[in-house]
């Protein structure tokens, strides 16, 4: 997955904690100004387009999940756009993919298996997603499970008591344990953002996790109330951004829960040009954890080669 050396586990800086303050209102105005101000039309638009689904964690976290159900995912995994909409634009032979599958546990052989013969890896959620409650040996023992099926990515949830508490340390221990516990598997770090409270305690808790050798910061479960918004992963972007400057580690984003337009995933791309630059509009640095974005996404796409909108079972949905 990684284009950069991965982020090394870092002793925890609290006077750095303690000092990171967001300032509500101006990160909300910011991202207000970004939305009005900021768009892509015709070419580039189907340019930026393919780019999103690149950076796609292409997503099934049902409780009804079948093999039959993973098999029809990768194989869109696989082929994210009708071969007719490829050809339009020129780019029958560049070989577009989404940036990874992420299922639960029991579906990870099923990914594997569909996925064989492609460089796609496999991501699985942990840690007791998504309340991440269950006994910390269990958690450590469903990565271990995980990583041994063949997932090269674990996607773990926080315990965001530990956020609530203040207890800086015992959040970054417990992703440590979790880093360790991943071995060569990619660990994203889920803060579940909407259940943090306030701006600061999100950009603190992405300080932690990237201390403790988180290679992504994620904002979502997908399951909470609030999920992925602008103005958070403005907050974590910069957190990122902050954390490299300080450090020269490169740290990955991943918004995920509520983005399903292709217009709201130009929206990330945009902010994430600017905020951190062209070079993280790639999936070793940035991804989309979405279900319904890659239908949304190749409709827009033929209606920029056609100009016609057509029906949404004209595709075939994620």
């Amino acid at each position: 997955m990684s284009h950069h050396p991965r982020p090394p586990i870092i002793p925890l800086d609290m006077q750095w904690v303690n000092a990171t303050i967001i300032n509500r209102s101006a990160v909300e105005r910011r991202c207000a100004s970004h939305t009005a101000r900021r768009s892509v039309k015709q070419q580039a638009q189907l340019a930026w387009l393919l780019r999103a689904i690149t950076c796609i964690d292409l997503t099934t976290l049902a409780g009804d999940d079948t093999d039959a159900t993973v098999y029809r995912l990768c194989a869109k995994a696989r082929q994210p756009v009708r071969a007719d909409l490829l050809a339009a634009m020129g780019m029958a032979s560049a070989g577009i993919t989404v940036g990874a599958v992420c299922v639960y546990h029991e579906m990870i052989p099923a990914a594997v298996q569909a996925l064989r013969g492609t460089t796609i890896p496999v991501a699985a959620v942990s840690t007791g997603f998504p309340a991440g409650l269950t006994p910390f040996e269990t958690r450590l023992r469903e990565i271990a499970l995980s990583v041994a099926a063949g997932a090269q990515e674990i996607d773990i949830v926080i315990s965001r008591r530990h956020v609530l508490n203040a207890n800086w340390q015992a959040l970054y221990d417990e992703v440590c344990a979790y880093r360790a516990m991943c071995g060569d598997a990619h660990l994203k770090t889920i803060l579940a953002t909407g259940e943090l409270g306030t701006f600061t305690d999100v950009a603190r808790a992405s300080l932690v996790c990237m201390m403790a050798g988180a290679d992504f910061i994620k904002t979502s479960t997908g399951k909470e109330p609030v999920n992925a918004t602008l103005p958070v992963s403005l907050v974590m972007m910069r957190a990122i951004r902050d954390y490299q400057q300080q450090t020269g580690h490169i740290v990955g984003f991943k918004p995920a829960g509520g983005i399903r337009s292709a217009k709201q995933a130009l929206d990330w791309l945009l902010l994430i040009d600017e905020e951190l630059g062209k070079e993280w509009l790639d999936a070793s640095r940035f991804r989309f954890g979405a279900s319904a974005l890659l239908g949304d996404i190749e409709r827009q796409i033929e209606h920029g080669i056609t100009g016609i909108y057509s029906a949404a079972n004209r595709h075939a949905m994620a």
